[in-house]
């Protein structure tokens, strides 16, 4: 609760107090990698992503110690080359937020981003001036990465809380096109970086966003004082998810929601809701991910 009071306080007053926002663990897997022997290289990439993410100030907002945003990306390469210093890499970003009044610790938001790519040495200074003065990939990614996680856990927090900082990618993703790698044109891809962020930010995916700050607030929030009533809430929210999914059937976003949720939904719902609820439920999760409807038909049971 501290956060969110914090937030509209700094909203509302817009206080100069600064702290930074993030608590991101990087972790660098070149187990893949075995033809060089320096692997310094990519525990200096580890040590100055870390930097780059947590020590930066990316808003106006106050955070206490506390309140920092967690969330873990892993980096796996697949290639290097230490003649040219690029990098072709694969990405998992799993975002996390408490919920209020338990010790349980949800997933927000989590995806892969398989063209994570750029070059590095050990002697670079990874510093972010701005969106009109890229010229690393590598620090337009985690910069990108850095205004997704704060966006996403401030939707959480507020409906539509996180536009700013969506807008902000938004910006990013225009001027990183530039640079020439993969990930970041339209029409490239429907899971890459312009197109997840292009379809948060579209009018129609508005669904989506409300679906994001009832499940988090009303629902899973609610839990700890009133199991029934979060789960209601939570409950009512599935039919959000199904209109954001027929709004835009080609869009990912509710299927990542139903595969980083997976576990937690079937949790809600499986032996606590009703028949006719366990039904609609999976209804709506069938339409959205057939491929999982092993899982699914955990709540006809």
């Amino acid at each position: 609760m501290h956060r969110l009071l914090s937030i509209l306080f700094i909203s509302l007053f817009c206080s100069q107090l600064r702290a930074q926002e993030l608590e991101v663990k990087v972790t660098i897997n070149h187990a893949q990698v075995g033809n060089t022997t320096k692997t310094d290289v990519f525990e200096a990439l580890q040590e100055k992503m870390t930097q780059f993410l947590n020590e930066h100030q990316w808003t106006n907002l106050q955070f206490q110690e506390k309140e920092r945003i967690k969330a873990n990306l892993g980096v796996t390469v697949n290639t290097y080359s230490d003649t040219d210093n690029s990098f072709k890499c694969a990405m998992t970003l799993t975002v996390s937020r408490p919920v209020w009044g338990s010790n349980y610790t949800t997933t927000s938001y989590s995806v892969v981003d398989k063209n994570f790519d750029f070059t590095f040495l050990n002697t670079d200074q990874l510093e972010y001036a701005g969106v009109d003065n890229l010229n690393s990939n590598l620090v337009a990614l985690m910069a990108y990465y850095a205004y997704m996680i704060i966006g996403y856990d401030m939707d959480t927090m507020q409906e539509m809380g996180g536009t700013p900082y969506f807008q902000q990618a938004e910006d990013i993703v225009t001027n990183a096109e530039n640079l020439g790698y993969t990930g970041w044109k339209a029409f490239g891809d429907s899971k890459n970086r312009f197109a997840l962020l292009n379809d948060y930010l579209d009018g129609s995916m508005e669904p989506y966003r409300q679906l994001v700050y009832r499940y988090h607030r009303q629902g899973l929030d609610q839990m700890a004082e009133d199991a029934d009533g979060g789960r209601t809430a939570i409950y009512e929210c599935m039919d959000l998810l199904d209109a954001a999914h027929k709004a835009k059937s080609m869009s990912q976003l509710p299927q990542l929601f139903s595969e980083y949720k997976r576990e937690e939904l079937l949790s809600v719902f499986k032996g606590k809701a009703s028949r006719e609820e366990c039904d609609h439920v999976y209804d709506i999760l069938f339409a959205i991910d057939p491929s999982q409807s092993n899982k699914w038909d955990e709540l006809k049971r």
